[in-house]
């Protein structure tokens, strides 16, 4: 029994880091999307903020970010986890294979380092959204400032209340991968800083017009949306946290099944009410489709049959399209569609988890997306209030003309040559 026991901890936790190290190559992904629907001027700034984020959000969620989020038995309440810091130990291997005693292991043992691992690439993910829809205007420093507080801070509060077992996970509200804890948070994170910093100049005329700022590299951009596509079977199929039994290895089987059902789904509707509505199969709503519909499946992936799958995700790809020309039309600025795709997707996903999912209430649901939304808005308005109270959000008009690469990072991705030693 014991080597049994052993066998299934190391598996469970390979699969853990596997799945997790998955969801870290989403970032390579939002890199390469994100550079490709800017322009050339703005590349080298979108790239260092990318980078640097992720470091930030490690360091963060290590230092405060993950206790907070998930603070057990030493919760204050289901409001407020407490304030902790650092890791915990991890797990004693005798503990570990006493704790079931002569019953057969349920599987919910894990090194809870690898838990940490995979926990905290999701919280990179939720900032990383909040990268593309700000990008070509802001600082750099304020939003690595904002990075701070929001993967330290923001997010581990609005997670415990789900994930930690706080009031959202007691009150019954479903969200089995993120669609509202991750993808929402970082899009209402995002709306909050658009709102503040404004939009790129020469993005609206004076007559109300929205004038196309193309990016620089749809190659680039399609090749960011596969990695994300790729991304996500560890974002979904590691959310079910174990995989050494039948009945977990063919619920993963069926997540990575319908998360890839969602995804094509997604990439068809956003292609063909791209066709009906603006006459033309445009590949950015189309690439929009594809993280569209995985966004819409993220909430419930298990419960659903394949076509079901596919069928929201489709619903995905056509709300992302209709979203993206409608916040163009409320004069929100929103390079690479983030705050659409993640956000007002992200709240179908949650919406739809009733419909394959018995369990799960409208009701409830709605209340823990109007939650999530309405802290993180709060939150992130005070933030970016008070980092543009301090320091400023936005580069000057000569700064922003001439792109951020180089009053930001002193260095360009596409020099139009290089000159050799004399």
């Amino acid at each position: 029994m014991e080597d049994i026991l052993n066998l299934r901890y190391a598996l469970d936790t390979f699969y853990f880091l596997v799945m997790g190290a998955f969801v870290m190559w989403m970032a390579a992904g939002f890199s390469m999307l994100e550079a490709g629907l800017v322009r050339a001027k703005n590349t080298t700034e979108i790239l260092t903020k990318n980078v640097a984020l992720y470091a930030i959000a490690c360091i963060m969620y290590m230092l405060i970010g993950y206790n907070l989020m998930y603070p057990g038995d030493s919760a204050v309440n289901s409001i407020w986890p407490g304030l902790s810091f650092l890791l915990g130990s991890e797990n004693d291997p005798a503990a570990v294979l006493s704790a079931t005693g002569e019953s057969w292991y349920d599987g919910s043992y894990y090194s809870g380092r690898s838990d940490f691992f995979f926990q905290v690439v999701f919280v990179a993910t939720a900032m990383s959204i909040v990268s593309g829809a700000v990008a070509e205007r802001m600082k750099l420093w304020p939003f690595l400032a904002f990075c701070v507080v929001l993967t330290g801070f923001i997010y581990p509060i609005q997670g415990f209340w789900k994930w930690g077992g706080g009031f959202l996970n007691e009150m019954g509200f479903s969200d089995f991968a993120g669609s509202g804890v991750v993808h929402l948070t970082g899009a209402t994170a995002a709306l909050a800083g658009v709102w503040l910093v404004g939009a790129r100049k020469g993005k609206y005329s004076k007559d109300g017009k929205v004038q196309a700022l193309p990016g620089a590299n749809l190659p680039l951009a399609t090749l960011g949306t596969f990695i994300l596509w790729l991304g996500w079977f560890g974002f979904n199929g590691g959310s079910e946290l174990v995989v050494s039994s039948v009945s977990e290895a063919n619920a993963v089987a069926a997540i990575f099944v319908n998360t890839n059902a969602a995804a094509a789904g997604g990439v068809v509707a956003a292609l063909l009410t791209a066709k009906l509505v603006l006459g033309r199969a445009d590949l950015t709503m189309v690439l929009n489709g594809a993280l569209a519909g995985l966004v819409a499946i993220t909430a419930e992936p298990l419960a659903p049959s394949p076509l079901a799958a596919t069928l929201i995700g489709a619903v995905g790809g056509l709300i992302v399209v209709l979203s993206v020309l409608g916040l163009d039309r409320l004069k929100i600025d929103d390079p690479v569609g983030a705050i659409s795709v993640h956000g007002v997707v992200g709240i179908w996903g949650l919406l739809a988890v009733p419909l394959t999912n018995s369990d799960a209430s409208v009701v409830t649901q709605i209340i823990g997306a109007a939650v999530i939304f309405g802290f993180v808005f709060i939150a992130s308005l005070i933030t970016w209030g008070a980092i543009k109270a301090v320091v400023g959000l936005r580069v000057s008009e000569e700064e922003e003309y001439r792109g951020v690469d180089v009053s930001e990072c002193g260095l360009e991705a596409y020099p139009e040559f290089t000159s050799g030693p004399k």
